[in-house]
């Protein structure tokens, strides 16, 4: 991370050429930007955390930033993979598959930065760390409830979303979102 996922630009492209570009649009243009956008964002906090942690001095206010954007891209990471697993006809079983293991990781980080309390569980996050725990020598942040283990980087976190988005081709987009509406309204 960061690493190039930009392609060349389609000029006039047929509807075949952007699903190949983008396989996602096939299931939602929304969602399809919703990713890029936190590609992005994994983009800058990655930024921030190279550049904080790059010398004898920590530059806390690019870490601080880095852990502010990071509760925002959790947020948005595991509502954005809840959409697709919600949709699962929308998608190949493959695809499924990989999502629902991306979103079960996803809620073990989500539900400390999001409630303030342990996943599964009604009980309170502990205060013993910031929310986000600075790992200094990998320079990178822990996300994960301070009292779980093993730990749970930042930077692992968007490999693997990364990974997953990245894996999904053409033919894992079976329908488009509205269709996971369709037949759940003709099976009511």
């Amino acid at each position: 991370m960061p690493h190039d996922r930009s392609k060349e630009p389609l000029i006039n492209p047929t509807w075949e050429e952007l699903v190949e570009h983008d396989p996602l649009i096939a299931f939602s243009w929304y969602l399809a930007g919703r990713v890029r956008v936190l590609l992005s964002f994994a983009d800058e906090i990655v930024r921030h955390l190279d550049e904080g942690f790059s010398g004898a001095c920590i530059d806390g206010g690019r870490v601080d930033r880095a852990e502010s954007l990071m509760w925002l891209w959790i947020l948005g990471a595991y509502e954005v993979v809840r959409t697709m697993c919600q949709a699962e006809a929308c998608f190949s079983a493959r695809a499924i598959s990989e999502l629902r293991r991306l979103k079960k990781t996803l809620s073990v980080v989500r539900m400390p930065a999001a409630k303030m309390e342990k996943a599964g569980r009604k009980e309170p996050v502990t205060s013993n760390r910031s929310p986000s725990g600075w790992n200094i020598s990998n320079r990178d942040l822990l996300v994960n409830d301070p009292d779980e283990t093993p730990d749970t980087s930042a930077r692992q976190l968007f490999a693997e979303f990364d990974r997953v988005m990245s894996s999904i081709a053409k033919d894992d987009v079976v329908a488009e979102h509205g269709q996971a509406y369709a037949e759940t309204r003709s099976d009511g």
